[in-house]
């Protein structure tokens, strides 16, 4: 826990010291993105999007025997009906000012400070790798869900079979348990994924090889890890219920919404779009912790940089024959 407080410290400092770049270059580009995830919150309960998504997935539960009685079911067909409906509805702000905000920051901390000269280039030559290994990201989050997914099905009937879920609780306990080992593998996969970026911005190359680097890197720090995003997600989290009281109740109540209220949700978009800049600023410190600190990332780069050569040899050979 120490070390994860330490990290946060330095992630402040290293915010407040350049904090006229962290404010306004990275932020502004995050903020269209942080717009789109507050503006779904109001836009998918009402979106006939939602409505069919919700339907099929209601439709695929009942038909891989899970019982629609279990208390899991509702909250698992409503939570994946509303993360697919906002991943899609904010899917261009993420391959985009997203990464782009992200790459702003990775420079800037990897060069103690921004370079005003190559900025811009610079972001563009990181775009590339930061957008293959999104891509490998959004792969392994919705492997990780469909993980998730088989092993309730499974248990599910398994226990079924065993007829224990016709004692009282049973269901109860099943779904409790179910949902403690999903938002672990989730929350493990969804930390690698975050440093995968930042794997691929420092070393300009991305894929499905960084997020192996990343499980590599992290595979002894994993508590550090965890404990490090959870601060961050709670002050997303209250970043979006301050906009669900100030600005989403409003709109549900059918009120006038007014120049104030635009400005105020404005201003609570920002808040949120300065916590992801911070976010990826501790991200960025904890990778250069622990790449200092850990031997087997270097046996890792070791062993890709073997297949590279070999297959480079295969090539001329291929072409010799």
């Amino acid at each position: 826990m120490e070390k994860t407080v330490a990290i946060i410290r330095r992630s402040i400092f290293t915010f407040l010291k350049n904090y006229e770049y962290f404010t306004s270059t990275p932020s502004l580009l995050a903020l269209p993105f942080a717009v789109s995830c507050l503006v779904s919150q109001l836009i998918v309960p009402t979106s006939p999007l939602f409505a069919i998504i919700h339907l099929r997935l209601r439709s695929l539960f009942l038909a891989a025997g899970l019982p629609p009685s279990a208390e899991l079911f509702a909250i698992l067909n409503l939570k994946l009906s509303q993360t697919i409906v906002n991943f899609l509805f904010s899917l261009p702000f993420t391959i985009s000012l997203l990464l782009l905000a992200k790459a702003s920051v990775i420079q800037a901390v990897e060069h103690k400070k921004p370079d005003p000269n190559h900025v811009f280039s610079s972001w563009i030559q990181l775009l590339s790798p930061l957008l293959i290994t999104q891509f490998c990201n959004s792969l392994l989050i919705l492997s990780a869900n469909a993980t998730c997914f088989c092993l309730i099905v499974i248990s599910f009937n398994f226990f079924d079979i065993l007829g224990a879920l016709s004692a009282p609780g049973s269901s109860l306990l099943l779904s409790a348990i179910g949902a403690i080992i999903c938002s672990i593998i989730l929350a493990n996969a969804y930390v690698i994924c975050n440093l995968a970026l930042v794997l691929s911005g420092y070393e300009k190359a991305g894929g499905f090889i960084s997020i192996l680097k990343t499980y590599v890197l992290i595979q002894d720090r994993t508590t550090t890890a965890l404990s490090l995003a959870l601060p961050f997600n709670m002050a997303l989290a209250g970043i979006e219920a301050l906009f669900q009281y100030r600005f989403a109740r409003a709109y549900n109540r059918a009120l006038p919404v007014n120049s104030t209220m635009v400005l105020e949700g404005l201003l609570i978009a920002y808040l949120y779009a300065m916590v992801l800049v911070l976010d990826t600023i501790a991200g960025c410190i904890f990778f250069t912790s622990c790449r200092t600190t850990e031997p087997q990332i270097h046996q890792v780069d070791k062993y890709f940089h073997g297949i590279e050569i070999q297959d480079k040899d295969c090539k001329f050979l291929a072409k010799g024959i």
